[in-house]
């Protein structure tokens, strides 16, 4: 064995003083005998041997228990378990030793060595060696400490430095006779991961409350808020943080695909900024390809995946990226990896969210005489609805203002420092308008609070003309899973404050002020009060059902009648905002008589837009009046999505760990043809791969799709089943159960390790 392996100078200690630290030999970093200590003859010499390590248990279920990493299935499976902890935190380990530990006689000491580095060394923190005292000391470092001796069995409780460098280790002990030099080394087998410490106080990823670290670090499920603005549609989500190879990829996406140094390795603004641009293949064939068409060829549809764990082990195991994903998908994988780090994280959902690409804080929408919004005109776009996520972290290189929530986005929209990530931007900076903050903000910033302008464009020559503004348009309902719960938490005033309060404009004249690009802008419309318009959605739509849109008019003058006309529109539309396709069209000559109201409607049928729906069949419905013998012409659009049956899962009996649970999934089709060629795709406890099932018949009109499975839940608990349909006919359609899971045998529920014993 070489004893004279090349170290770099570490913070080691002997007994009574500090060792040289410009020693690079290896012996030198376990602790050398006391100054006072007496010589002794030569035959207790040959009796003395060197402690020698035989085995080392990590303690895998009381460790679990304590670092809250139990649930991982590194540290659950039956088979060699390896070790999962948090910084800041003590951990225990059992070692079986040649003869019993005597403290003034064997110096031990730990050397940690990060695996992934290629020249581990103690300036990086990729190198540590801790030695074994009887009391701790600072907090701020490495130590280990005896906790109990026993016959051969030393205890030892270890703690990692607050701010170490999280990823997987390589651990070595190193032991060592005082009175005659003689030392040996024993190389534990597995790695141990260390990982970020949201209970920790002094961790930089610290949250308050119980409920909040339960929710953002431990929950494995969860829901990611889809749709429009008027119909809000949650989606199941499977973050699967936990399940095999999720752990190793994640720091394999920090590591080597977002090439993030090691000494930054330790601070989370650093880790979660990089993998807003790995979880995206854009500029480093990392997780996922976007793809925002119609054609899915080669990959999955978005709408397909249930959760995490099937693209994130399939990316680990190819190296390749995986296809396809759009918004709500890229946030669900990026909250995902920052959970298995030990990142707080969450999806948020905005509805109406702007894409700002010129940095004026304003999306244009250029009209032409039919009504139609001209996308060869327009760069800035509306999304239906836009998913990013949200990390808690303290923000020391901003201040203590900006700490708490940061939005990262891993949808490649725009470059940021030349490459496609967004944050972490303050949610903090973002509402008091703070844009030159940090990452990002002012893109974030858009995204909450631009202002929609309507311009009526009659051609190159002429001039623009304003039909209208909105000032409360962008930015609405922003949403996320509610804590503990399976409800929706609205927060909204978390990005801004109210809509026309002065506070709120305040913060936008704050921002356009450090704004770049200022538009000036053309009143051409005149003002007319004669006529009040109020365009509307009519039902709650069910797809396969009719739906109608509809404009009141209202007119306010009590002699002086008005001809009006108008077109009514709807086109389907991706959720970008971008429109895809003419669904109906109807134009209506109406007069209006004095102090009369009245009422046009359009009613789509479902065999005028089945054929033309696109990706999750969302709509813009539009409306453009023009009051005849006046200057005066009204414009609105919204946008919808009609609402998808749900997927109904029962479980026969109670669930008990270990023992199988027979499951029943039911979808009834809504639609007035059959559909052909279904399948579930299911995710659950004890699934370790999505389970596919094809459903074997036609599904006729109003009939109902059934499929059996069963479930083997590993741990007890809560456990929660996901599953999707996907059908040529009808996709998209999700349904989820959350359920306690009992344990086997509730009566050994303390916590025992004896491995080695």
């Amino acid at each position: 064995m070489d004893w004279f392996r090349e170290r770099v100078p570490s913070p080691c200690w002997s007994r009574h003083r500090t060792i040289r630290r410009q020693s690079s030999r290896r012996a030198d970093l376990l602790p050398r005998p006391p100054d006072s200590y007496q010589p002794f003859d030569e035959v207790d010499l040959e009796k003395q041997e060197v402690l020698r390590i035989e085995s080392v248990d990590p303690c895998v279920l009381r460790n679990g228990s304590e670092h809250n990493t139990g649930n991982f299935e590194l540290m659950r499976r039956l088979d060699d378990p390896y070790l999962v902890v948090r910084r800041g935190q003590p951990f225990i380990l059992k070692i079986k030793t040649s003869r019993a530990y005597a403290e003034n006689d064997d110096a031990i000491s730990f050397i940690f060595t990060l695996a992934d580095a290629d020249k581990p060394n103690y300036g990086q923190g990729t190198l540590i060696a801790v030695p074994l005292l009887s009391k701790g000391k600072n907090k701020d470092s490495w130590k280990a400490t005896v906790d109990n001796v026993h016959e051969n069995f030393l205890t030892v409780q270890i703690s990692p430095s607050v701010d170490c460098v999280v990823g997987k280790y390589k651990m070595e002990i190193d032991s060592k006779l005082m009175k005659t030099g003689k030392a040996v080394s024993f190389k534990f087998k597995d790695p141990v991961y260390i990982l970020f410490n949201p209970w920790c106080k002094d961790d930089t990823v610290f949250i308050e409350d119980e409920a909040k670290r339960k929710e953002y670090i431990l929950t494995d499920t969860g829901l990611i808020w889809r749709g429009s603005h008027n119909v809000l549609q949650p989606s199941v989500w499977k973050y699967a943080q936990f399940e095999k190879d999720i752990l190793d990829c994640s720091l394999y996406l920090v590591n080597k695909v977002g090439k993030v140094p090691y000494a930054n390795t330790n601070n989370p603004v650093f880790i979660a900024r990089a993998l807003s641009a790995v979880v995206n293949s854009q500029d480093d064939n990392g997780v996922l390809v976007g793809n925002w068409s119609s054609e899915f060829d080669g990959g999955k549809k978005p709408t397909e995946w249930v959760g995490s764990m099937k693209i994130l082990q399939k990316y680990f195991k190819t190296k390749k990226p995986v296809k396809y994903a759009q918004c709500w998908v890229f946030s669900g994988v990026l909250t995902t990896v920052n959970r298995a780090l030990g990142i707080p994280s969450r999806p948020v959902t905005t509805y109406s969210s702007a894409h700002d690409t010129q940095n004026s804080l304003t999306v244009d929408y250029f009209v032409d005489d039919d009504g139609k919004v001209m996308d060869e005109l327009q760069s800035d776009s509306i999304w239906n609805y836009h998913v990013w996520s949200e990390v808690w972290m303290k923000r020391d290189d901003l201040g203590r203002e900006y700490k708490g929530w940061q939005v990262i986005d891993s949808t490649p929209q725009e470059l940021s420092e030349g490459v496609f990530c967004c944050g972490p931007a303050s949610v903090a900076a973002v509402k008091r308008g703070d844009v030159l903050r940090p990452y990002d903000a002012a893109f974030v910033y858009a995204e909450v609070n631009a202002d929609k302008v309507y311009w009526r464009y009659a051609g190159p020559t002429q001039p623009l003309k304003l039909l209208s503004k909105e000032t409360n348009g962008v930015g609405l309902n922003i949403s996320t899973k509610a804590i503990g719960g399976w409800t929706r938490e609205d927060i909204t005033e978390n990005y801004k404050y109210p809509e026309k309060t002065d506070d709120e404009r305040a913060s936008m004249l704050k921002a356009l002020k450090q704004s770049e690009s200022l538009f000036s802008r053309y009143y051409l419309n005149e003002e007319f009060n004669d006529v009040n318009f109020d365009f509307k959605l009519l039902d709650d739509i069910v797809i396969g059902s009719p739906f109608s849109v509809t404009l009141e008019m209202k007119n306010r003058n009590k002699t002086k009648e008005y001809s009006v006309s108008v077109i009514l529109r709807v086109d389907t539309v991706l959720y970008t905002g971008k429109v895809d396709g003419s669904v109906k069209r109807d134009k209506f000559d109406v007069i209006l008589k004095p102090a009369t109201v009245e009422v046009v409607k359009m009613t789509v049928y479902y065999d005028e837009y089945f054929k033309k729906l696109v990706d999750q069949c969302a709509f813009n419905i539009a409306c453009l009046a023009t009051v005849k013998d006046t200057n005066f012409e009204y414009f609105a659009q919204d946008d919808f999505r009609v609402r998808k049956p749900d997927i109904k899962i029962k479980l026969d009996g109670e669930a008990v760990q270990d023992q199988p649970t027979h499951v029943t999934i039911t979808l009834k089709n809504p639609l007035p043809i059959p559909i052909k060629k279904g399948e579930f795709h299911i995710e659950g406890p004890g699934l370790e791969k999505q389970l596919k099932i094809k459903v074997q018949s036609t599904i006729g009109s109003k009939e109902d799709a059934k499929a059996d499975f069963k479930i083997i839940p590993p741990t007890s608990g809560k456990g929660v089943i996901v599953a999707k349909f996907s059908s040529k006919e009808l996709d998209d359609v999700d349904g989820f159960i959350n359920f306690q899971i009992r344990e086997k045998n509730p009566a050994n529920n303390g916590v025992t390790n004896n491995a080695i014993e």
